[in-house]
């Protein structure tokens, strides 16, 4: 049965290669790109906000020469018609990079490194008013992205599956801090449980619904 801990075993020892293999490359992302491929892993998931990881990477293979200069009109022009939301995620996107230019001097990877707190280091992206267009998830999603370990991307494919190990009561998106914490410390155990690192008990859940092992 797919909804038993047996069958996500098996799956896991299958799939254990392809998941270590893109975990490898997230941290190869952290430790040797620079703050542009940074800034464009920050822009892919605001527009997988939303949307989709596929929407998302098409939408900065449209606009990845252009992403740390680009006008707002030259962004939205590139997404016409490759995003649901041409207009609002770049106009994330140019408010967000603005404003790391003008505070941060564009040094991301400085900045994240700044944090000793892993939480804080999510709050502050998720919650920071200037950094538009991401909450929890995806904040989550770009941190695991870079590198850093530890963070659950609460999508609805990680939602419905905990449901229906009877992981969480509720598949609903957790919509706000402590509920995100909660839900994750829940995945956190069932990983424990399984005896699979969370981080990729995450991807494996998310492959068995989607039937790929992406970013």
């Amino acid at each position: 049965m797919k909804n038993s801990s047996h069958y996500l075993k098996q799956a896991y020892a299958k799939k254990k290669p392809a998941i270590r293999s893109r975990l490898n490359e997230f941290r190869r992302i952290g430790e040797e790109a620079d703050d542009n491929q940074l800034f464009e892993e920050l822009s892919f998931c605001i527009c997988t906000a939303g949307a989709s990881a596929k929407m998302g990477l098409k939408s900065v293979d449209a606009m990845r020469d252009i992403l740390s200069s680009g006008s707002l009109k030259r962004l939205q022009k590139r997404l016409d018609g490759v995003h649901r939301f041409p207009n609002a995620r770049p106009a994330y996107i140019v408010h967000t990079r603005d404003y790391l230019k003008k505070q941060h001097g564009f040094k991301i990877r400085e900045l994240l490194s700044s944090f000793d707190d892993p939480l804080e280091r999510r709050d502050f992206l998720a919650k920071k008013k200037h950094i538009k267009g991401i909450g929890y998830k995806e904040a989550s999603h770009f941190l695991r992205n870079i590198g850093f370990s530890g963070y659950a991307i609460l999508d609805k494919h990680i939602l419905n599956t905990l449901y229906e190990f009877k992981v969480i009561k509720s598949p609903k998106p957790p919509t706000t801090r402590d509920r995100y914490i909660h839900v994750e410390n829940k995945l956190i155990e069932f990983a424990d449980k399984l005896e699979i690192h969370m981080d990729e008990l995450d991807l494996l859940l998310w492959s068995e619904k989607t039937g790929e092992i992406l970013k």
